[in-house]
């Protein structure tokens, strides 16, 4: 927790006590408002403290907004939503970040709480302090020469990120509550939030705010490349479907545009660059190219998590384990052999990550209109089996006996290095899941990718891949809410939010 430190005083903003509301629109206005004021204080408080105006002997300290429910009875309630409802009686809440940004999802989750319980939900300021790097837009503006005109340590003035509430324990079922503390509403705490939006912001080189609710994983540039030739097709054309492309450094190109007005301007590419789809309601779709691993999958995906998205597919390419998948051949996996260990301490491997039927039947359906096959046809160019995922790219290199045994127990008919880390932390995380992969080489029978063969390889199949994908996203934002968040995914003590 952050140190009580011997200053002479305490300055924060007046209290904003927690203060009853039957309304979903009324009650995100307020945590708006104190989120607002609060951080705008604390970044006040921080440039009198360059221009020399504080004494220095004085510590700032602002909260986040909180919401809370109490629910004092065992009334019976619609359960056939999985999220929008606690699961007995007792005091809820949660600490807010940035409500602006999650504004229609919070109307949405507020809603879901005052329908099922008809009790009033209470906003007002939490005893949970805002960190200095957070309440600015980007975190950037207290780093480098700014923290050397300071006379103290940044965190003898200011509140400063606290790791004891950025972790995971509520979603992970670790959460352990002291006595008479609140129970979670939500699955992440607003530092933890926090956490993720500015990481968002440093790998992806976009803000969060343009992340779209259905997200596409891929390992390689040929799908953005892709990607952003369609993207910008349909800009050009004026497609009503889509408002804007928004790519890295924030460079937007709109409908009726050809590209971005700063087309010339080189950007850098970050470590795992994301591509936006826009719709104003936040139902595109964003293309993330995670790179090479299951490190970069976990990373990710668990920064990208607390968007609270609808659903995120992962689209790669695969080693296939049979001698009669051909190059080219689809993988639907319905079930995952976890080699990743990346997220062994999150999630152990005995708990099974399941398959999907909503995401399933999508992609098979993509398949199915993309491809021009069905039934028995449809098995010429796609399996559904068990997708192995390891975190040895060079497997081929050791004597791996013992692990070729392990796959043909496992029925793997495919081997890569994230779907089942992408899956497992869609599990772990409650956001629905898919994966479709498509085989580049069998190693085990002695096919390898040849530069000359990769390259027309890629050309051929990627534009092919990337449009099942899409049309699988756009299948599954057409789905009712209660149809696509399966309780499949929610355990007997769940948070309310979704």
């Amino acid at each position: 927790m952050n140190a009580v430190h011997p200053l002479s005083s305490m300055n924060r903003p007046d209290p904003m006590p927690f203060a009853p509301f039957q309304d979903a629109v009324s009650a995100v206005d307020r945590l708006i408002e104190i989120y607002a004021r609060n951080t705008a204080f604390l970044r006040a408080a921080f440039r009198d403290v360059l221009k020399g105006a504080s004494n220095g002997r004085e510590r700032a300290r602002a909260y986040y907004p909180a919401i809370r429910i109490v629910v004092e009875t065992y009334d019976p309630i619609d359960t056939r939503l999985s999220y929008g409802h606690v699961a007995e009686p007792g005091i809820y809440q949660t600490t807010v970040t940035q409500p602006a940004l999650f504004r229609d999802y919070l109307i949405e989750q507020v809603s879901q709480l005052l329908q099922n319980h008809r009790v009033a939900v209470e906003v007002g300021e939490s005893d949970s302090p805002i960190p200095l790097h957070f309440a600015f837009p980007e975190g950037a503006y207290v780093e480098g020469e700014h923290l050397e005109a300071l006379k103290r340590p940044l965190r003898d003035l200011f509140d400063v990120p606290d790791l004891a509430v950025t972790d995971d324990a509520i979603v992970n079922g670790s959460w352990r509550g002291k006595e008479g503390e609140p129970k979670p509403l939500a699955p992440f705490t607003a530092q933890r939030v926090d956490y993720s939006l500015h990481r968002l912001q440093h790998y992806t080189s976009t803000a969060p705010a343009h992340f779209q609710n259905f997200v596409l994983f891929t390992n390689y540039q040929f799908y953005v490349d892709e990607f952003c030739a369609r993207a910008r097709a349909l800009m050009a054309s004026g497609n009503e479907d889509y408002e804007m492309l928004v790519e890295p450094g924030n460079r937007i190109t709109r409908r009726g545009e050809s590209g971005p007005g700063d087309e010339d301007q080189a950007v850098r590419l970050p470590q795992m660059p994301a591509y936006h789809l826009v719709r104003g309601d936040h139902s595109g779709i964003t293309l993330v190219n995670i790179g090479v691993g299951p490190s970069n999958a976990k990373t990710i995906t668990d920064h990208i998590a607390v968007l609270r998205p609808h659903a995120w597919l992962m689209l790669g390419h695969c080693a296939g384990l049979r001698d009669s998948q051909r190059l080219g051949d689809y993988v639907l996996a319905h079930g995952y052999v976890r080699e990743d260990h990346v997220l062994d301490d999150d999630l152990p491997t005995w708990v099974p990550v399941p398959a999907l039927a909503e995401v399933q039947v999508a992609l098979e359906q993509a398949v199915e209109e993309v491809a021009g096959l069905s039934g028995w046809d449809l098995k010429r160019i796609m399996r559904t089996g068990t997708v192995a995922t390891i975190d040895n790219r060079n497997w081929e290199l050791r004597d791996h006996l013992d692990l070729v045994e392990r796959f043909a127990q496992s029925r793997a008919i495919a081997l890569d290095m994230e779907s089942a880390t992408i899956a497992a932390n869609g599990f772990r995380f409650r956001v629905p899941y898919g994966t479709l992969l498509c085989v580049s080489d069998k190693p085990l029978h002695g096919e390898l990718k040849l530069p000359g063969m990769a390259s027309a390889f890629y050309r051929r199949q990627v534009n092919q891949h990337l449009e099942i994908g899409i049309r699988a996203l756009e299948r599954l934002r057409g789905m009712p809410p209660e149809r696509l968040h399966s309780r499949k995914l929610r355990t007997f003590m769940e948070t309310a939010f979704q």
